[in-house]
């Protein structure tokens, strides 16, 4: 009886302990949670605070709500709206998307599935660029594309994605698509498909979850894009969110804080919408793509 006592007070006493350290474990997680969300939220009450309050008051919560900030920051700068700067980012994100999509998959299929020369030491440089700074290559790019004549212009921005150059998107396809059957691709192949019809109704309506997630990566790393289209564009009127933001900020003057909160707020709400929206195939390309490579 006394060991069977013992027992059961032992096995109490150590649910009580993982009880205990699940609490300090999600307690810590909410905490740091809230802290790394903070700036965010500070934001968020700024673009609703007079801008005499924006720096000056302690409080969180605004003390008079204003909509002003709003209205002013989507009046834009230099007379032209934000909805144009809107519309120029969703220009560009939507090709960047397409372009992406569209080469990195076929890319993937014929590093995945096809035979040819060369083909492992090919796929050996595409990794390679994955390790190559960003920084490294700027200056020769920003040279080429001065001597095609395309700086202040959109091409630099999409049309290197339809030559697959985004690494990145080409390995985790590579990886997806390595996870299909090569006895289903030998059955369409029975069928009379060719290599672009396989890749046509084959390939691509079982690779959806890495097509989608890199539509998600591409769409959330253009939008945020602040280099490429700072060194780029120069012109107004093809100026983008994040060059619009930036117009707010004066170095000579007083900056308007609050309407580039408030329009940073705005910029803020299709990353979240399309994060949520498409975050269950989102996490299914990712580790399928990881744990069928």
């Amino acid at each position: 009886m006394e060991s069977s006592s013992r027992v059961v007070l032992k096995s109490k006493q150590s649910k009580h302990k993982r009880e205990i350290k699940k609490i300090v474990i999600h307690s810590f997680i909410i905490i740091l949670g809230i802290v790394m969300l903070y700036p965010l939220f500070w934001m968020v009450s700024s673009s609703f605070k007079q801008p005499s309050d924006i720096f000056n008051s302690v409080s969180f919560f605004p003390s008079e709500w204003t909509m002003d900030n709003y209205t002013q920051g989507w009046k834009g700068v230099s007379g032209y709206t934000f909805g144009l700067f809107f519309g120029n980012t969703l220009l560009i994100v939507v090709l960047a998307i397409i372009g992406n999509v569209m080469a990195c998959s076929m890319a993937a299929y014929a590093f995945a599935k096809l035979k040819f020369k060369f083909k492992s030491i090919l796929f050996a440089l595409m990794l390679m660029t994955l390790m190559l700074p960003f920084h490294v290559t700027v200056i020769p790019q920003y040279i080429v594309f001065n001597h095609l004549d395309w700086i202040n212009t959109y091409y630099p921005l999409v049309l290197p994605k339809f030559f697959a150059v985004e690494g990145f998107f080409v390995f985790l396809m590579v990886q997806f698509i390595r996870g299909i059957p090569n006895e289903l691709v030998q059955a369409a192949e029975i069928d009379g498909c060719g290599k672009i019809k396989t890749y046509w109704y084959l390939i691509l309506p079982l690779s959806i979850p890495a097509l989608v997630t890199t539509m998600i990566f591409t769409f959330i790393w253009t939008w945020n894009d602040f280099f490429g289209q700072l060194l780029y564009i120069s012109d107004i009127k093809l100026y983008t969110v994040a060059l619009g933001l930036r117009m707010f900020l004066d170095s000579a003057g007083e900056s308007a804080w609050g309407p580039m909160f408030a329009m940073s707020t705005l910029s803020l709400i299709p990353l979240f919408g399309v994060f949520i929206f498409f975050q269950k195939y989102l996490i299914e390309g990712i580790t399928t793509g990881g744990l069928k490579g």
